[in-house]
């Protein structure tokens, strides 16, 4: 789920009529200063952090001049909050606070519907509302075709011992935050507190709201830069690797990055995983053997090579580890040969030099394995293949054994590509490219890239070189599906003519 900011989601709150204090962001202690003259009286200054508990952090202060809100200001812009570097404040004017309440709308993904909860208390989580106050807490699913109606949400209210014109305006309020949700197409939408002011009005003091990561794309307008839930701003490699993820439908790649500024010898891994219990097993083995995670990467759901290549080259850019490990569930359906293609393609290109354990279990596991420990012959680190019977704590083992040994080959680094002779070139979906040199291939007798292209749409011409069998606009589209055999397989078996580049935005400028 993607995170809005409090301020971004109160913004959301006052397109639909839900009061929220006086008050905007600030990103300086002179802004902050500039917004609490505006407003003319006593502020809060909240730090803007995708956390929650801020008060107890410092992140949430009371001024009751401009100056004091400058000082706050001053104090919350960077600091870091459970690994959030604030940037900005939020100023809004302070609440003469009568009452507090709670509502909220969530998906529960059991009744595949939305849930709408009501208290009457406020001012903590709603578990623990609900676990001291369970007559104060109030629930119903919302049929997702009707919508909540005025009617129902009176009725929620009313559940929790509240009557009067003070239930018709929660009622009120509580369709109107369905609303925000429907529309936004929230996974969460959180109003803790709402308070009942000493003059009967109602505020959003607090409000959290999430949107669905899949519906991201339809609301280009909240600015949301990643659809993933970070408690944090994503890093630099965070946002490279959602852009690959975005722009290429087929399977999935998760990454997170969960360590910085590491250096070599400290014990970080660069875990890559495939299914998320089998990731989530096999990161468990890294860490009993006393590791430290510096990534948590998934591709799954039958990824093409190229992709699992990006996933690779971004992995190898976080910093120093000590080693690589790959292993998912063991089961994936796909033939592994893809990933171990993608794999060896980045450990090439970035001359491997800490060794590498990877669990390719699943369809033709022995071809991918094969495939993969060809790279030894390139590459000065170690490079070990497993497949689904065994266990991904025997292949952490062997990774701790390779690391402790610390052995390297004398394997030179890779040489820029010679300019190619007789070039044939197309285009790929991903904006990559894919050319043989048919000056180099007119010398090969294997022609292994027509034998194990993917999807077979090469074929050799009247002179016995590889060309298309169909048009570049269809290769283009998606035909070539980037399986890299015209080059992985071209390298180890054939006359070394064919070359993939696919290009990694953000990553190969740096």
């Amino acid at each position: 789920m993607a995170r809005l900011h409090e301020h971004q989601g109160k913004a959301l709150l006052r397109e639909f009529k839900i009061a929220v204090p006086q008050g905007r962001v600030a990103n300086t202690p002179e802004e902050a200063r500039a917004i609490a003259e505006e407003i003319g009286e006593p502020v809060m200054v909240k730090a803007q952090a995708w956390v929650t508990g801020r008060a107890e952090m410092g992140g949430i202060k009371k001024a009751t001049t401009p100056d004091e809100a400058a000082a706050a200001a001053e104090k919350m812009l960077g600091m870091k909050v459970k690994g959030f570097t604030v940037e900005q404040v939020l100023v809004e004017e302070q609440l003469d606070i009568a009452r507090e309440f709670y509502v909220g709308v969530i998906v529960d993904d059991r009744a595949q519907a939305p849930l709408v909860m009501f208290s009457s208390v406020g001012g903590t989580g709603i578990e623990e509302i609900a676990a001291a106050h369970p007559d104060k807490v109030a629930r119903m699913h919302v049929d997702i075709i009707t919508g909540l109606q005025d009617y129902q949400a009176r009725n929620l209210v009313r559940r929790t011992g509240i009557s009067g014109r003070l239930q018709r305006n929660l009622g009120g309020l509580l369709v109107a935050l369905y609303k925000v949700a429907r529309t936004y197409e929230a996974r969460a939408a959180e109003i803790n507190p709402l308070v009942q002011t000493t003059d009967g009005k109602l505020y959003a003091a607090d409000c959290r709201i999430t949107v669905d990561d899949y519906a991201v794309f339809r609301h280009p307008d909240l600015g949301i830069e990643i659809a993933r839930e970070y408690d944090r701003p994503p890093t630099e490699l965070e946002r490279i690797a959602y852009a690959v993820e975005a722009n290429d439908y087929r399977g999935t790649f998760y990454f997170i990055q969960m360590a910085h500024d590491f250096e070599r010898g400290e014990g970080y891994i660069g875990f890559h995983g495939a299914g998320g219990g089998g990731s989530m097993m096999s990161m468990d083995a890294v860490l009993r053997q006393g590791y430290k995670l510096a990534t948590f990467v998934d591709t799954s759901g039958n990824p093409p090579a190229s992709k699992v290549y990006r996933a690779a080259r971004i992995i190898l850019a976080v910093g120093p580890i000590d080693g690589y490990f790959g292993s998912g569930s063991g089961v994936a359906s796909q033939e592994q040969f893809h990933s171990a293609r993608g794999l060896v393609k980045a450990f090439i290109e970035e001359h491997l030099s800490v060794p590498a354990v990877i669990r390719l279990g699943g369809n033709a596991e022995d071809k991918a394995v094969e495939i993969l420990e060809r790279v030894n012959d390139y590459v000065p680190a170690p490079v070990e293949g497993y497949k689904k019977d065994d266990s991904p704590d025997f292949c952490a083992a062997r990774l701790d054994a390779l690391i402790k040994a610390g052995e390297l080959r004398d394997a030179p680094p890779p040489q820029p590509r010679p300019e190619p002779q007789r070039p044939y070139t197309f285009e790929t979906v991903t904006g990559g490219t894919v050319t043989f040199d048919h000056a180099v291939c007119s010398g090969c007798e294997s022609k292994v890239c027509v034998e194990e292209c993917a999807r077979q749409i090469l074929s050799l011409n009247e002179e016995g070189l590889p060309v298309l069998n169909i048009t570049p606009e269809e290769a283009k589209k998606g035909r070539c599906v980037e399986c890299l055999a015209c080059e992985v397989e071209c390298l180890f078996h054939g006359a070394g003519g064919g070359y993939v580049h696919l290009p990694i935005p953000g990553l190969d400028e740096a």
